[in-house]
């Protein structure tokens, strides 16, 4: 659910799956297929394994950071993982990177590069993310809605952020 004054969007789990379906339709009806799917975790973590399971295809995950500061609402400096976790040895061949969204394109255009310089069994790469922003510098190949203005995002599971375990106690406690 989208504000009246566009600044921000509130996505319920529902509504969540449902764009991460949609979104598996929009790679599916481009008719490419490809070998790995390759998520930016964290934010990418979820469409990525649902994604891996609708195509049956492996599971990589790269980690990335630079939402940390105010419950990863402040954007940082960019950190991205040197390493791969990937079930099938080396990451190869025709690779889908999966993030949540294209907010400012840094993210996403520094990992396209880092994976093109240094990942040369890499011999197609294309991005997909459910939302993406007008303010962003990058287009991702697949996205599911485009956000004209810019709102932030407020994802179902942001609950987790601020939550610790003595609060989960206090919660369940009878």
């Amino acid at each position: 659910m989208l504000t009246e004054d566009g600044k921000h969007l509130y996505v319920s789990y529902d509504e969540y799956h449902n764009l991460i379906e949609k979104l598996a339709i929009k790679v599916f009806q481009s008719g490419w297929e490809f070998d790995t799917i390759l998520c930016l975790a964290r934010g990418g973590m979820r469409p990525g394994d649902i994604l891996s399971r609708v195509f049956d295809k492996p599971l990589a995950i790269m980690s990335t950071s630079s939402y940390r500061s105010d419950a990863g609402t402040v954007q940082g400096n960019l950190d991205i993982a040197r390493f791969i976790t990937t079930p099938k040895g080396e990451i190869a061949g025709k690779v889908l990177l999966v993030d949540d969204l294209a907010d400012s394109g840094h993210t996403l255009s520094a990992v396209m590069h880092q994976l093109r310089t240094n990942y040369k069994p890499i011999t197609e790469l294309r991005s997909a993310v459910i939302w993406t922003k007008a303010l962003s510098t990058f287009s991702p190949d697949y996205s599911v809605e485009f956000l004209p203005t810019n709102p932030w995002i407020h994802q179902p599971f942001e609950s987790y952020d601020a939550m610790r375990p003595e609060q989960l106690i206090h919660k369940w406690s009878v």
